[in-house]
């Protein structure tokens, strides 16, 4: 698994050892970031929040392509901190939470590109940006990056509006924008 774009491209990050962490494919990974290019300007300047982040392979990647600062949340933050050890020249836009992202949460800012990956068919993406959009943290017009398996349902609330949906093998990836 490696940094497909940006300043980092090419550098390799840690990969989890066991199927209890599903990282988003190199290939969905670009094409993700191709279309946050031509919507929205890609991830220049953007404040990035990574929920589930596992290895936090989507956050770096807004990170070498020119992120603000990215925010990392898991239960488990074990990967996410050995990747961010990587990026040593970059530690000032770096912040790992460990926490339930369905469960209220303590943060500082709100975020404008929100990346959310929870484990397939649990309905914990719906859970985390709605305890997200309640408390606050989503930006008025920020945009959700959504993965579900290709065929899980996905229920949002009305403040969430699709833009954009590709496959990626058993993956689905939904872009919404978020307006409060």
């Amino acid at each position: 698994m490696r940094i497909v774009g940006g300043k980092y491209r090419g550098k390799k990050l840690f990969e989890p050892k066991n199927d209890d962490v599903r990282p988003t494919s190199d290939r969905a990974r670009e094409s993700v970031f191709n279309i946050l290019y031509s919507k929205i300007g890609g991830a220049e300047g953007r404040k990035v929040l990574d929920v589930f982040a596992g290895t936090g392979a989507l956050g770096f990647e807004a990170l070498s392509r020119g992120a603000q600062s990215v925010c990392f949340i898991d239960k488990n933050t074990q990967l996410v901190l050995k990747n961010a050890a990587l990026f040593v020249k970059e530690e000032d836009k770096i912040k790992v939470v460990c926490a339930d992202v369905t469960r209220p949460l303590h943060l500082s800012e709100k975020y404008d590109l929100i990346f959310c990956d929870a484990p397939y068919d649990k309905g914990l993406n719906e859970k985390a940006l709605e305890n997200l959009s309640e408390s606050g943290f989503i930006e008025n017009g920020a945009v959700c990056v959504v993965e579900t398996r290709y065929n899980e349902e996905l229920k949002l609330p009305s403040s969430f509006e699709l833009f954009d949906e590709r496959i990626y093998g058993m993956a689905k990836v939904r872009l919404y924008t978020f307006c409060s």
